[in-house]
């Protein structure tokens, strides 16, 4: 079984994967503290309160956080025995090599989103993912990253405007029931919302114009789904795609170096 992790600025994902499909997904807070050790006891006692047996002979990582790339390889040799591919490193390579301004290091998480959109939808995409930070990842035809574009994530904007505005209150990510608020918290929730509606669409706009071209725009993250309730966003909603591109990635290195 391959174990496919991705580690965000926020949240760090483990999923078990059985060449079929996902046997389960965990999720855990990103902390570059957390030993090897650690890693392993809260990975198996999940496995074990699910009852779910577990034969790992691969990893492969996907990290926008370095610091926690050392102890998750630890893990990886120390408790499965298996050297694990890290997304990003010259030894771990990509199905197609993105074409940036020299020097540039693109993001792991993008390069997997793209690997996983590419396999899925084909080419000439745009692909929108809610983390963090808001990234749009333009897929050209032949599935290459090629650029794209980083906002200020939904979450990350709320909590800056709370604690800049010290009359304003932390308020949850929802669709409101009207544009106009009528009240603080009314108010802030439709400038968010409607804001990263206008946002995405904008940007999308704007892409398709400069790219010149038909684009299938695929949205990803666990916000996704609230965010084309209010508008028609996406063309595709992926809850996995990143957990998908890892897949995809892995069976290319087994596939060319192993």
């Amino acid at each position: 079984m391959l174990l496919c992790i991705d580690c965000g600025n926020t949240n760090t994902v483990f999923s078990l994967w059985d060449g079929t499909e996902f046997v389960c997904t965990f999720r855990t807070s990103t902390e570059w503290q957390r030993t090897a050790d650690q890693y392993f006891v809260w990975w198996s006692t999940l496995l074990k309160h699910n009852k779910i047996e577990a034969n790992v002979d691969g990893v492969i990582i996907s990290s926008t956080v370095p610091r926690v790339v050392f102890n998750l390889r630890v893990m990886a040799d120390r408790y499965f025995d298996t050297r694990p591919f890290v997304v990003g490193k010259p030894d771990c390579l990509l199905p197609v090599a993105a074409r940036v301004d020299e020097g540039t290091q693109v993001g792991p998480d993008r390069l997997v989103n793209t690997a996983g959109a590419f396999d899925r939808h084909g080419g000439n995409l745009i692909v929108v993912d809610f983390g963090t930070a808001t990234t749009f990842d333009v897929v050209a035809n032949d599935g290459a990253y090629v650029g794209g574009v980083i906002s200020p994530g939904v979450n990350l904007s709320l909590e800056a405007l709370h604690q800049a505005a010290a009359a304003l209150p932390h308020v949850d990510v929802t669709k409101p029931a009207s544009v106009i608020g009528t009240n603080t918290v009314a108010c802030m929730q439709s400038g968010v919302f409607w804001g990263y509606v206008g946002l995405i669409n904008g940007i999308c706009d704007r892409i398709k114009g400069e790219y010149d071209r038909p684009m299938k725009v695929v949205g990803t993250g666990g916000l996704a789904p609230l965010f084309s309730s209010g508008y028609a966003l996406f063309d595709e909603i992926e809850d996995d795609l990143t957990m998908h591109g890892l897949t995809v990635i892995h069976a290319f290195n087994k596939e060319n170096i192993l």
